[in-house]
């Protein structure tokens, strides 16, 4: 048996919450492996809608366990508050919820750091989230990090001090205001509830139960053009969102790795700052935004929008060793006559099809190829066999184009607005 993974080829936000809440029937045990509150995974079904930060999105589905992975930072306030909002619609967490104890914790003083650095960076301020993500995995990496499985331990509250000494030395050489007493208050009284969510060492647990012939799905956050090593530097999260990540998230050893799935957009879209090539800074990007109801799960923040990005797909594609491609939100394009797809870049005086090593928006001009736009409804269709010609052969192009498979069109937010396609040899 063999550890799926599901993640996104783009800037985030393409859809990644829904699709795992509607493969999590095929699957025991779905664990998130990195990032943290900044991811935002929206999924709708019966009506409602509900927004998950941190916890996996196969939570909604009784039977199946959700993992917390090592890779992940986890701000107790935030995480409490996810919990008690899914407790009051309704949704049993019982025993389906499992936090691996090598996770990271997230401090207030992280919190501070971030604001404080984004702040600083006036204009040049990467667009972080404020959810103190990359002083966590600074922590991290600078070997100073409080994990989990440290609240367990008889001098947590030392070591908690004296993580938080560092974090207010090197707030002091900010001009920042902050007052950290009602945030600590808040912080200490949720990792008081927070402990007493079942731990487990989540490597020995995936692991064993791999070996116990268990299906395993692996959840990423953020997406492909925002990894740390891969994405579009320093416009990036601060983690990897990529294949490789859920190997060190989860614990998992490459040879493990089965299917990769990978969720794109019929379009791009990107919140914060960084560049952008196929932006469209018009009437037809604000259509795509109104249409697509394009503004930030976690931050709320409306997201740039524009044109599908070929170079940049392709490049996820080989990054991921991606082998199924879903396909999300074809029913926002319904508005156009015509769409356009980004097929190469102009790039320094030279045409190039491929992500070059610094990606800057005004050394970069798309190249596009025209296509016939569907004009119809597609939110009531039952199957793929429904689809209108137009989108068919733009799903067809596409499949040639990134010689990989679609296998699932998304034409609507709810888990029943998902059609799945049989796939001949590409």
């Amino acid at each position: 048996m063999k550890v799926d993974v599901l993640l996104g080829l783009q800037w985030g936000d393409e859809g990644k919450g829904k699709v795992v809440d509607v493969l999590t029937p095929n699957y025991d045990i779905i664990g998130r492996f990195q990032g943290g509150p900044n991811a935002g995974h929206t999924l709708e079904f019966d009506g409602k809608k509900h927004v998950l930060h941190t916890i996996p999105s196969g939570i909604f589905h009784e039977g199946k366990m959700n993992v917390v992975g090592n890779g992940v930072v986890i701000d107790p306030i935030i995480f409490n508050r996810e919990i008690d909002s899914l407790e009051e619609r309704g949704v049993n967490i019982g025993d389906k919820l499992l936090i691996s104890r090598k996770a990271h914790l997230i401090l207030p003083t992280h919190r501070l750091l971030d604001a404080a650095s984004e702040q600083a960076k006036g204009k040049k301020k990467i667009g972080s989230t404020l959810k103190g993500i990359g002083p966590t995995y600074m922590d991290k990496t600078g070997r100073n990090g409080l994990r989990v499985g440290d609240l367990e331990s008889k001098d947590f509250k030392k070591r908690y001090n004296t993580l938080r000494e560092k974090h207010l030395s090197m707030l002091s050489s900010f001009n920042f205001e902050f007052d950290l007493e009602p945030l600590e208050d808040e912080w200490l009284k949720a990792v008081e509830k927070f402990k007493n969510y079942p731990l487990v060492d989540s490597e020995h647990y995936v692991n064993g139960h791999l070996r116990g012939g268990k299906k395993i799905l692996a959840e990423g956050a953020q997406g492909t053009l925002l990894d740390i090593d891969f994405g579009s530097y320093p416009f990036v999260t601060s983690s990897n969102t990529i294949t490789a990540g859920a190997c060190t998230g989860l614990g998992i050893a490459p040879t493990q790795i089965g299917e990769v799935y990978g969720i794109f957009k019929a379009y791009c879209t990107r919140v914060g700052s960084g560049p952008f090539p196929t932006e469209l800074n018009n009437e037809e990007g604000e259509a795509i935004r109104k249409a697509g109801n394009e503004f930030g799960a976690t931050t709320g923040r409306p997201r740039r929008c524009g044109w599908l990005d070929l170079p940049a797909l392709k490049y996820a594609i080989m990054i991921n060793g991606v082998t199924q491609l879903i396909m999300t939100k074809a029913d926002v394009l319904s508005e156009f006559d015509s769409i356009k797809v980004c097929t190469a870049y102009k790039y320094k005086g030279e045409v190039i099809d491929y992500l070059p090593f610094d990606v800057l928006d005004d050394d970069m001009e798309p190249i596009y190829e025209e296509r016939a736009g569907w004009k119809e409804d597609l939110t009531q269709l039952g199957s793929i066999e429904e689809i209108p010609a137009e989108l068919d052969s733009y799903i067809n192009y596409l499949e040639e184009e990134l010689q990989t498979p679609i296998t699932i069109v998304s034409v609507g937010p709810d888990r029943t607005q998902t059609l799945r396609r049989t796939i001949a040899s590409i």
